[in-house]
């Protein structure tokens, strides 16, 4: 036996008294004795669907159960076919990092962004690097000027144990 679900109550398993009933072009036929109504669908060769069961009183509709469930499917295919999953990539840079390596990683992030990925900038301190985070900082100012175009900071540089850590958002374009 199939379990009756309120929002998916067809034909018999409809128990309310009155119903207020929907022709399947979309018409309103008004409020009806479910006997009545269930005649109607039965001579349209067509379900009784109770769409509203918390109005009163309960709101049914004229129409093809099996194709009303394969519709929702198809809507709900395409919803999950058109979100987009945001991943974050990790990029790591060194406390005494070159000019030219700084510009090669900040490259890489804004390809990263303008996939509409996330970017963790994470920067490790090595040793007595630790005793020196000011510099660290300044990279990593230094990385953030280099991707202000397609990125902006979402979390700021935050110090978790020996790594400085940065979180990249993609710009949003209007």
């Amino acid at each position: 036996m199939r379990n009756i679900n309120k929002e998916n109550q067809i034909n018999e398993e409809i128990r309310d008294r009155e119903v207020r009933v929907i022709d399947s072009d979309g018409t309103q036929l008004g409020i009806l004795k479910i006997e009545e109504a269930l005649q109607m669908s039965i001579d349209k060769k067509l379900d009784l669907v109770n769409i509203a069961p918390q109005a009163n009183p309960p709101v049914c509709k004229i129409m093809d159960y099996g194709k009303y469930k394969y519709d929702l499917q198809k809507k709900e295919k395409d919803a999950r076919k058109k979100q987009k999953i945001v991943e974050i990539k990790e990029i790591r840079l060194s406390t005494f990092i070159e000019e030219h390596d700084l510009k090669v990683k900040a490259n890489n992030a804004s390809k990263f962004l303008k996939e509409g990925d996330k970017v963790k900038v994470s920067l490790r301190f090595r040793g007595r690097e630790r005793d020196h985070v000011d510099v660290g900082q300044k990279v990593m100012a230094r990385f953030a000027d280099a991707i202000s175009e397609t990125g902006s900071i979402e979390r700021i540089p935050v110090l978790e144990g020996r790594s400085l850590i940065m979180i990249l958002a993609p710009k949003i374009n209007k």
